[in-house]
C-alpha cells in the first residue's frame, strides 16, 4: 500500500500561481509517486481553480467552517488528486490569492487561511468517509494553521504527524491578539508553546513550533535561519527545534524547462548545439528593442524587492554598460526600484530595456537567449530563477546565500582549472561586490572556451526533482513509521 499524504498549499501550478511556492506544490505529487506515496494536493477555491476544474465532485459539507459554509470538491491536479475547499465568502474575489485588486491585504486573509487549515485538519483527520492520511504536510504560513488545529483540536481526536516547510521566512502570517477568539481553538492554544508569538497570534510560528518536522527548501537556508540576520524573529524557535529542521532543495519541471523541446524559443537547443542559441538571443534583443551587438546580454527576472536586491541594480547599471554588457529585466514590484530602473534604462537606451509585470512565455526566451542572468538576492531560501539558467545556458551570477549558494559553483581558479565552475558567485549585495562579480562575468565572457564550460557544465547539472523526491518520500516514511 502506498503512503499517503495531504499536501496543503495556497497555491499550485497550473492552477494558481503567484511565486515559486506554486511551482515545488505542484511538482511533488510526481516526485514522490515513485518512491511509493500517493500524494493529494488541497487548494482554496479562488476562481481561477474553481474554473480549472474539470469533472469536480462533493465529498464534504461544513455548514459554518469558522462562520461561512463550505464544501469540499475533489479533482486532479494533472494525474494526481486535487482537493477544493470551495468557501465563496472566503475566496471568491477579484485581484490575487492574497490581496485586493489594489495590492492591498485582505483584512480577514487571518481568517481564510484558519478556515483553510481547519478544513485540511479535518481531512486528514478522516471527516471525509474513505479518505485517511498518514502525513499532513503544510506549505507556508497559508496552511501552518492546519497543524495548530491537529495539536490542539484534532477531528474527533484522530491526529496524523505533520510537516512544515518554509519556502520564505520572510513571510509569517502574524496577526493582532484579538483574532484568536475567532480561531476556534481550546484556550491551550494561547501560549508561547501555541499559537502565540510576540503577544500576537503567528501562523507559521504556530507550525514551525507544533510540527513534527520542518524542512526548508535548501540546506544552506535551513541553516541560514538559525542566525538573526536571517530568522526574522524566529531564529531562536528554529534552534529549539534542532534536528527537526532541515533542509531539501527544490527541483525543476525537466519536461516545461526543457531547451530541446521548449515551444517558446525561436530555436531549440541542446549542450552539444549550442551555436543556436544565439537565434534566440537576437530575438529577445528585438523583442526588448536593445541594440545587437556581440557583447554579453545579461538577464534579470525578477520581483522588484528589496529582499531580491533589485535595488542594486540602477546604481550598477552606468558600470554594466560601461563595460560592453547590456541588460533585459522582466518584473515588477517596489515602485520607487521600477522608477530608478526605468531611469537607468532612459540614460542607457538601447543597451537596458525594462519590462513591467510578468510573462511566463518570455521569461523561457530569456532564459534561452540571454547570456547572463543576475541574481543578487540578500537572502534566498532556494530559488529557481537559476536553475533554469543553468538548465538553458544561461549563467549565474548570483549573491552567495541560501539555494544559490547550494547550487551555483562560483567560477574561481580552482573550480575553473577542475572544470567544474557553472556561474559566478559574489557576497554582500553592495556596489561594488556586485559590480566586481559583473566584471568577472564579462572577463569570462571574452574567453569562448571558459564561457562554453560554464554553460555545458551548468546544462548536464541534474536538477529534476528525482533527488529531492527520494527525500521527501523517506521523510514522510519515518514519519508515519515513528
Amino acid at each position: 500500500m502506498p503512503l499517503t499524504v495531504l499536501s496543503l498549499a495556497s497555491e499550485a501550478v497550473p492552477l494558481i500561481k503567484t511565486g515559486g511556492l506554486a511551482d515545488v506544490a505542484g511538482a511533488l505529487p510526481a516526485a514522490v509517486e515513485p518512491h511509493g506515496v500517493a500524494m493529494t494536493t488541497m487548494l482554496p477555491g479562488y476562481p481561477k481553480v474553481l474554473a480549472g476544474l474539470t469533472r469536480a465532485r462533493e465529498v464534504h459539507r461544513w455548514d459554518s467552517l469558522l462562520g461561512e459554509p463550505a464544501r469540499l470538491l475533489a479533482g486532479k491536479l494533472g494525474s494526481h488528486p486535487l482537493l477544493v475547499l470551495d468557501a465563496p465568502g472566503y475566496f471568491s474575489r477579484d485581484g490575487s490569492p492574497y490581496s485586493d485588486p489594489g495590492g492591498k491585504d485582505w483584512g480577514d486573509n487571518w481568517r481564510r487561511f484558519a478556515a483553510f487549515g481547519r478544513a485540511a485538519a479535518d481531512v486528514a483527520g478522516g471527516a471525509v468517509k474513505g479518505r485517511r492520511y498518514d502525513v499532513l504536510h503544510a506549505h507556508d504560513w497559508q496552511a501552518a494553521m492546519a497543524i495548530a488545529y491537529l495539536r490542539f483540536a484534532p477531528f474527533e481526536g484522530h491526529n496524523v504527524p505533520s510537516v512544515m516547510t518554509i519556502h520564505n521566512m520572510a513571510f509569517q502570517g502574524y496577526f493582532p491578539p484579538s483574532i484568536f477568539s475567532g480561531l476556534g481553538l481550546p484556550q491551550a492554544a494561547w501560549s508561547i508553546d501555541g499559537v502565540e508569538s510576540y503577544a500576537g497570534v503567528g501562523f507559521l510560528k504556530a507550525g514551525l513550533q507544533l510540527a513534527d518536522r520542518v524542512t526548508t527548501v535548501s540546506p544552506s537556508y535551513a541553516a541560514e535561519i538559525r542566525m538573526s540576520e536571517f530568522g526574522m524573529g524566529l531564529e531562536g524557535l528554529i534552534s529549539s527545534r534542532g534536528d527537526r529542521v532541515s533542509g531539501i532543495l527544490n527541483g525543476i519541471d525537466a519536461e516545461e524547462w526543457n531547451p530541446e523541446t521548449d515551444p517558446a524559443l525561436r530555436s531549440n537547443f541542446t549542450v552539444k548545439t549550442l551555436s543556436k542559441r544565439l537565434k534566440n538571443k537576437r530575438a529577445l534583443e528585438a523583442e526588448f528593442g536593445l541594440e545587437i551587438d556581440e557583447g554579453p546580454l545579461f538577464i534579470a527576472i525578477s520581483r522588484l524587492t528589496w529582499q531580491k536586491g533589485m535595488d542594486v541594480l540602477p546604481e550598477i547599471a552606468d558600470h554594466l554598460v560601461g563595460n560592453g554588457a547590456r541588460l533585459a529585466l522582466l518584473g515588477s514590484g517596489d515602485k520607487a526600484i521600477e522608477q530608478a530602473l526605468h531611469k537607468a534604462a532612459a540614460r542607457h537606451p538601447g543597451r537596458i530595456a525594462i519590462r513591467i509585470g510578468y510573462d511566463e512565455q518570455l521569461s523561457h526566451l530569456m532564459q534561452g537567449g540571454g547570456d547572463a542572468i543576475l541574481i543578487p538576492s540578500r537572502f534566498e531560501p532556494c530559488g529557481l530563477t537559476q536553475l533554469y539558467g543553468l538548465a538553458y545556458g544561461c549563467v549565474p551570477v548570483v549573491a552567495r546565500t541560501g539555494g544559490l549558494a547550494d547550487t551555483v559553483i562560483d567560477a574561481n581558479v580552482a573550480a575553473l582549472g577542475k572544470g567544474v565552475a557553472t556561474g559566478v558567485q559574489f557576497g554582500g549585495v553592495h556596489y561594488h561586490p556586485m559590480a566586481t562579480a559583473i566584471s568577472r562575468t564579462i572577463e569570462l565572457y571574452r574567453n569562448p572556451a571558459e564561457w562554453r564550460l560554464l554553460q555545458k557544465n551548468g546544462m548536464t547539472c541534474d536538477f529534476s526533482w528525482k533527488r529531492s523526491g527520494a527525500a521527501y518520500a523517506a521523510l514522510y516514511r519515518q514519519l508515519a513509521e515513528g
